[in-house]
């Protein structure tokens, strides 16, 4: 990828909506060296350096992606740390958390380290997500101290949820003398054994074996009450079905430290959707119907889902141009995420600007215990521009992920980011 130094440079212009402080304000900024250095109103004349301007569009600090598939090592005909960063700067993302179900497994120091070098030079924040279990075989919890200081930040078995309650109870015990989440993908392996869609009256129309909500909800109440036994703090990952939300939410009417997050393909697909057996349409979990995703806009406007995350999961045309029970699941989701949370939960009055943006950008990084960019005189320019009329079209062929998998080929949407600043470099004007 092609990034320029933030030497120096202006943004003159824009409109600021710093999600911490509260500041929204339109206003310019200088940036030196890679650190905000002024915010106010700047005399463009005789500027000595790039003026880019900003008219028109929201600055924010920079948006974080907590749940992303980069498929390095081990899969890079899939993605790359690369080619993964680089979808993620077209959508407006200065930091990903990347899965551990690569090959090796991340549950060992050394592949965190790999990751961490992979990235260093990149324009993205990556921070390693490691497996709870060795292998992510769900038998044995892996070295979770050494992880950490490696620069681990979570811990999940993702893909692989892990079955044994006592296992999982042992890792909670461990995670929490550190202070770090358990990142879960909650599934029953039993109850979802065999099954390709949600279970349900379109399963039984297509003929295809489904997966009940049962399987997703009953592994949450697991884990809230393993959460409430041991203290430690449990994130959900992809919550798909309105059993679960209201699980969370009691759990939060409790005081248990119990975080979700909900991904953008469950907010505008149902499992309506997949009457042509499109496998760009299967992921996992899978679709749900109607009535769970007026639960999840309900739980979104309520506070009871904490974050945006796109489970970006890249795959191949060959694994996924096949029958659909022989597809693998999982769909590309970087560069669509925001235009559809614009989209789905913005523009139709879900939750605010301001709100849906604090779940792009404060809430996952607080989860992580990360530290949270600001809009603000001598902090690191870590930030997102954001055109909000901008009307454009997705094209998958020009997508910057290694793979092909989405389902979004030819949809037109408003609101696109359109540049993304951090660790000293910078990109701007996208196009698709």
């Amino acid at each position: 990828m092609n990034f320029a130094k933030t030497d120096n440079l202006l943004l003159a212009g824009g409109e600021i909506i710093d999600i911490k402080s509260g500041k929204h304000e339109k206003v310019d900024i200088v940036i030196q060296n890679g650190k905000i250095d002024k915010i106010g109103a700047i005399e463009k004349k005789g500027f000595n350096g790039q003026i880019i301007d900003a008219s028109g569009c929201i600055i924010t600090p920079g948006l974080m992606d907590m749940h992303v598939h980069l498929r390095e090592p081990g899969r890079e005909d899939k993605e790359t740390i690369d080619s993964g960063c680089a979808a993620a700067t077209a959508g407006g993302f200065t930091a990903v958390a990347c899965m551990p179900n690569t090959t090796p497994v991340c549950d060992t120091q050394e592949v965190v380290r790999f990751i961490k070098k992979k990235a260093e030079k990149l324009l993205v924040d990556v921070f390693p997500v490691a497996a709870i279990t060795k292998g992510r075989q769900g038998k044995e919890i892996t070295e979770m101290a050494e992880l950490i200081r490696e620069g681990a930040v979570a811990f999940s078995d993702d893909g692989s949820p892990v079955a044994d309650t006592a296992v999982m109870r042992n890792a909670m015990d461990y995670v929490k003398m550190f202070d770090v989440p358990i990142i879960d993908h909650c599934e029953d392996p039993f109850l979802a054994q065999g099954g390709h869609m949600n279970e349900g009256v379109m399963s039984t129309k297509l003929g295809m074996q489904g997966i009940p909500n049962a399987a997703e909800s009953l592994q949450i109440e697991r884990d809230i009450q393993l959460s409430r036994l041991t203290g430690a703090r449990v994130h959900i990952a992809h919550l798909s079905v309105r059993e679960g939300v209201e699980l969370i939410r009691r759990a939060k009417d409790e005081g248990l430290p119990i975080t979700a997050e909900v991904a953008p393909h469950h907010l505008m697909f149902s499992d309506q959707d997949l009457v042509n057996y499109d496998t760009h349409l299967k992921m996992n979990p899978p679709l749900r119907t109607p009535e769970d995703i007026a639960a999840l806009e309900k739980g979104i406007k309520e506070g009871v889902i904490d974050v945006f995350a796109s489970d970006h999961a890249p795959h191949t045309i060959e694994e996924k141009d096949v029958e659909f029970d022989a597809a693998p699941f999982g769909i590309l989701g970087l560069e669509t995420m925001l235009a559809i949370i614009l989209k789905q939960i913005v523009n139709r009055n879900i939750i605010s600007l301001h709100q849906a943006l604090e779940k792009l950008t404060i809430a996952p990084r607080r989860i992580l215990n990360l530290p949270l960019p600001e809009v603000k005189e001598g902090y690191e320019a870590n930030l997102t521009l954001i055109n909000l009329n901008e009307m454009w079209t997705y094209d998958v062929s020009n997508s910057r992920s290694k793979s092909r998998n989405a389902p979004y080929n030819g949809m037109t949407f408003q609101g696109k980011a359109v540049g993304v600043f951090n660790r000293g470099l910078f990109e701007s004007n996208f196009s698709q």
